[in-house]
C-alpha cells in the first residue's frame, strides 16, 4: 500500500501541473499539500489502522483534482478520476468505495458519518488556525473572483469569514485539542478588523465630504495632467514587472536544463564511446549560460549614489521622486527637498516628467536583452538539436565501420 502512495504523489502532481487552470489560487497543488501534511499530523496520535491512515492519504491526494474539470460537484469528478487511476493499479473496489467515501466527505456542510471521515474534513479545514489565515483567506477571495466572477468588498468578506468560523467545529477530539485555540485567535483578529473598517468607514465618509467642498476649487487641466502622468507611469511599471517575469521564466527554465545537462550528460562523456557526444554537449551548454547570463543582465538594478545637495533641489536638477537619489539622504534633509518641490509646480511636473523618461530607458534596455536573450534561447535549442542529430548520424556510421572491420 506505501507504493501505491507514491505513485498516487506523482499522478497527482503531475496531473494539477498540466491540467489545473492558473485561476485556481488556493485549490491547487499547495493546498493539497498543506492537507496531506496536516493528515499526517493528526494520524501520528490517532488509533487508526495503518490501512486507514495510507486510505485517508489517498483521499486527501486526490480530494481537490475535480478542479480541473469543474468547480461545482467537482468532488464527484474527483471520484471518477481517482477510481480510474487506482483500477489501474489493482486497487481492490472495496478500497476504492471507501476512499470515494472520504473524498465526498470533502463537501461543504458534510456531516461526517464515520471517524475517518472527521479526520480528513478537519485537515481539509487547518488553515482556519494557521497563523497564515488571512493569507489563505486572501487567496480563496481571489479564487473566487477569478472563476466565479464574485468581487466581494473587504468588509463582505470579513463578515462571511467570521460567520464560517463562528460556526464551524473540529470533529475530532485531536484536531480540536490542536487547533481550535488557534482558530479563537484568528476568529478575535477578524472581529478586531471588523471595527476597524467601520471606523475608517466614517474617517473615508468625513474625507469625502471634504474633497466634495474643495470640488469646485481643483484645476481642472492639472487633474487632466495629472491623471495622465498617472496612467503613463502606471503602464510603465506594468511592462517592467512584465519583463522581470520574463527574464525569470528564462532563467527558471535555462537553470532546469543546465542542471540536468550537468547531472545526466556530462557525466557521461568520460566514457570514450560517448565522445561524439561532446561537442553537441558544449554547445547545448553555452548556448544556456548565454541564455542566463542574458537574463540576468536584464533585470539587473543599476546602483546609484542616493545622495544631493541643496544646490541640485534649488537648480532642479534632482529628481526626488526616484529613490536611487535619496535613499542615503537624512530624513529631514528629504522632507525639506520634498517640500520644496511641491511648491513649484514647474519643478513637480518636471520632475515626474524626467522619472516617466528614464522609467522608459529602463524599459527599452530590459526589452532589447529579452528580446536578444529569447532569440539566444531559439537558435541555441535549434542548433543544438541539430548537432546532437549530426553527431548520432556520425556515431552510426563509425559504428557500421567498426562492425565491417
Amino acid at each position: 500500500m506505501e507504493d501505491i502512495i507514491i505513485e498516487v504523489e506523482r499522478y497527482v502532481i503531475s496531473y494539477l501541473n498540466d491540467n489545473l487552470d492558473a485561476s485556481f489560487v488556493y485549490h491547487n497543488l499547495a493546498h493539497t499539500q498543506r492537507v496531506i501534511s496536516k493528515i499526517k499530523e493528526l494520524t501520528e496520535e490517532s488509533s487508526l489502522s495503518d490501512m486507514e491512515k495510507q486510505q485517508l492519504l489517498i483521499a486527501a491526494w486526490f480530494h481537490d483534482i475535480g478542479f480541473t474539470k469543474t468547480i461545482e460537484g467537482h468532488e464527484k469528478e474527483s471520484i471518477k478520476i481517482a477510481s480510474e487511476f487506482l483500477a489501474s493499479q489493482k486497487v481492490s473496489e472495496e478500497t476504492i468505495k471507501t476512499i470515494s467515501d472520504l473524498i465526498l466527505a470533502t463537501q461543504m456542510n458534510y456531516k461526517p458519518k464515520t471517524k475517518i471521515e472527521g479526520y480528513i474534513r478537519d485537515a481539509d479545514c487547518a488553515h482556519l488556525s494557521s497563523k497564515n489565515y488571512a493569507d489563505y483567506a486572501a487567496l480563496l477571495r481571489k479564487e473566487w473572483e477569478l472563476t466565479l466572477g464574485k468581487k466581494i468588498s473587504k468588509s463582505d468578506w470579513i463578515k462571511e469569514n467570521i460567520k464560517f468560523l463562528t460556526n464551524h467545529t473540529f470533529n475530532t477530539d485531536l484536531a480540536t485539542k490542536k487547533w481550535e485555540k488557534r482558530k479563537g485567535k484568528n476568529l478575535a483578529i477578524l472581529l478586531q478588523n471588523q471595527n476597524k473598517i467601520k471606523d475608517d468607514t466614517e474617517k473615508l465618509q468625513q474625507k469625502k465630504a471634504e474633497l466634495n467642498f474643495k470640488k469646485d476649487k481643483l484645476d481642472l487641466p492639472d487633474r487632466g495632467i495629472e491623471t495622465m502622468f498617472r496612467v503613463a507611469l502606471r503602464n510603465h511599471i506594468t511592462l517592467s514587472d512584465i519583463a522581470d517575469t520574463k527574464a525569470n521564466i528564462l532563467l527558471s527554465v535555462n537553470a532546469i536544463i543546465i542542471s540536468l545537462v550537468l547531472s545526466n550528460l556530462v557525466s557521461k562523456l568520460d566514457n570514450p564511446s560517448n565522445g561524439y557526444l561532446i561537442w553537441p554537449t558544449v554547445i547545448f551548454a553555452l548556448f544556456t549560460v548565454t541564455s542566463i547570463v542574458l537574463s540576468v543582465l536584464a533585470t539587473r538594478p543599476n546602483v546609484t549614489s542616493g545622495k544631493f545637495s541643496k544646490e541640485d533641489v534649488a537648480n532642479k536638477k534632482v529628481n526626488l521622486l526616484f529613490f536611487g537619489n535619496f535613499h542615503k539622504m537624512k530624513l529631514d534633509e528629504f522632507e525639506w527637498a520634498m517640500q520644496e518641490m511641491m511648491q513649484d509646480k514647474e519643478y513637480l511636473y518636471g520632475s515626474l516628467t524626467k522619472d516617466l523618461y528614464f522609467l522608459g530607458l529602463v524599459l527599452n534596455r530590459k526589452y532589447n536583452i529579452l528580446r536578444l536573450t529569447y532569440t539566444v534561447f531559439a537558435v541555441g535549442i535549434i542548433i543544438s538539436v541539430i548537432a546532437f542529430a549530426i553527431a548520432f548520424q556520425f556515431s552510426g556510421i563509425e559504428t557500421q565501420a567498426t562492425e565491417l572491420l
